[in-house]
């Protein structure tokens, strides 16, 4: 129940297609849209196949440049198959904002920024952890570090000196030490502290913003009149309809959301011999396994045997996963072990399913290198051909232009295009000059 309650300020996964890998995001906001469906405000978080080549060699720079700067020494070198997956777990933060059916939502994850004083592994050693130390703006296609960088060191936190003695004087200057603003050996009693953190949570800094909008806003007004403007002005029509956008505003602004599990079979799912397709915990049972078809292996794993096989990349390269490197390709947008596929897969996205295929019958269809493909089995096809048309000018034509100058006018006529021009006069005086 738990893990299906998604609340604001969490970070999930959003599948927007059965093939390509999860989106990353975090709850913003949840509203409640008029037809009763849950939209979830979200921002949104980019993968490394996500940017250009160029802006990757930027971030790999920059996390060079602050492993030479680490004051600590260095960690133990990463095997290649950590540093692959590493980058697996590397995001980009963006300020942009999407709007997303709650629907969609497929789990919970974790998003930190990156720590400098914890080791890089840890990151590999918890499931569904994600890391970003860059800001990257779709729009400019930049990358930026972010401002809430992690200052820990002695250059960034003062040396604690440590306790005096008994009897040891303090020889600090105290006129430089900072402001004393409580004393434990205070004479107030905890009621009266009770008492005062009372008022204080009530009134907070109510009349000091009070003063500053006489000062600022109304100077020529009394406090008491601006105070019985502001009880009057509450008891009007205008402050109850007021009241009431906000309520409604407020009803529709969710704090948590109950997705269910989503348990519907993928169409990337590859059917077995029988027909029917096989499912991790479905009627095929817990330990069974098919062997892959075609004597081809997983192409992250190389496993010949898998639950459940789902087809990956290009139709024509006919690779497969099994279920583990499926759920890894999901939620990390990458293979466990790097494959030569795996370089095109980055570049392009994988192609529909053939369910997904049928479904947009109406639509563009595309090969898996994103090319169209012309419908050349129907007249009617939505890639048609526009006719390519040349207007030429007559001889006559290009003589009135340079005759009839003063009557055509041509840049009066060009500021003017919806008023006709008189082409019987024009061809007139283009006939009697020469005549003449």
């Amino acid at each position: 129940m738990a893990a299906n309650m998604y609340r604001v300020g969490d970070y999930v996964f959003f599948e927007n297609s059965s093939s390509n890998p999860y989106l990353i995001r975090r709850i913003e906001e949840l509203n409640k849209t008029a037809s009763g469906n849950v939209e979830a405000k979200v921002v949104c978080f980019y993968r490394r196949r996500d940017i250009s080549q160029s802006l990757i060699q930027l971030a790999d720079k920059h996390a060079k440049d602050l492993d030479e700067e680490k004051e600590s020494p260095s960690e133990p070198e990463l095997s290649e198959k950590q540093k692959h997956q590493l980058r697996h777990r590397e995001l980009f933060l963006s300020r942009q904002y999407e709007s997303l059916p709650a629907t969609h939502i497929r789990g919970k994850c974790s998003v930190a920024l990156l720590n400098e004083t914890e080791a890089v592994l840890s990151y590999l050693e918890k499931e569904d952890t994600f890391f970003y130390s860059l800001v990257y703006d779709p729009t400019q296609k930049t990358l930026l570090a972010d401002k809430g960088e992690i200052r820990v060191g002695p250059r960034f936190q003062a040396d604690v000196p440590e306790m005096l003695q008994e009897g040891e004087p303090d020889d600090r200057d105290q006129s430089k030490l900072e402001m004393k603003i409580w004393d434990p050996e205070c004479p107030l009693t905890n009621k009266q502290i009770d008492q005062f953190l009372v008022i204080a949570r009530y009134v907070f800094d109510a009349f000091k913003i009070l003063h500053i909008l006489a000062l600022s806003c109304l100077p020529w007004k009394s406090l008491t009149s601006i105070i019985e403007y502001y009880y009057m002005w509450k008891t009007t029509d205008r402050y109850v309809q007021q009241k009431r956008l906000k309520a409604a505003e407020a009803e529709s602004k969710l704090k948590q959301v109950y997705i269910p599990t989503y348990n519907k079979p993928n169409p990337n799912q590859i059917s077995v011999s029988n027909g029917k397709m096989a499912t991790v915990n479905g009627a095929a049972g817990t330990g069974s396994f098919h062997t892959a078809g075609g004597g081809r292996a997983c192409e992250s794993c190389f496993a010949a045997q898998s639950a459940q096989w789902y087809s990956w990349g290009p139709p024509n390269m006919q690779c497969r996963l099994c279920v583990s490197c499926w759920m890894y390709w999901k939620k990390y947008g990458g293979l466990k072990m790097p494959s030569r596929a795996e370089g095109e897969e980055e570049k392009t996205p994988p192609s529909p399913a053939p369910n997904e295929m049928r479904s947009r019958g109406h639509g563009a269809r595309q090969s898996s290198h994103m090319v169209p493909i012309r419908n050349s089995g129907s007249p009617k096809s939505s890639m048609k051909t526009k006719q390519a048309f040349l207007l030429q000018a007559t001889r006559l034509t290009k003589l009135a232009r340079h005759m009839c100058r003063d009557l055509i006018r041509l840049r009066r006529a060009a500021r003017r295009p919806f008023v006709p021009i008189n082409c019987g006069a024009i061809k007139a005086e283009c006939k009697s000059s020469l005549n003449s």
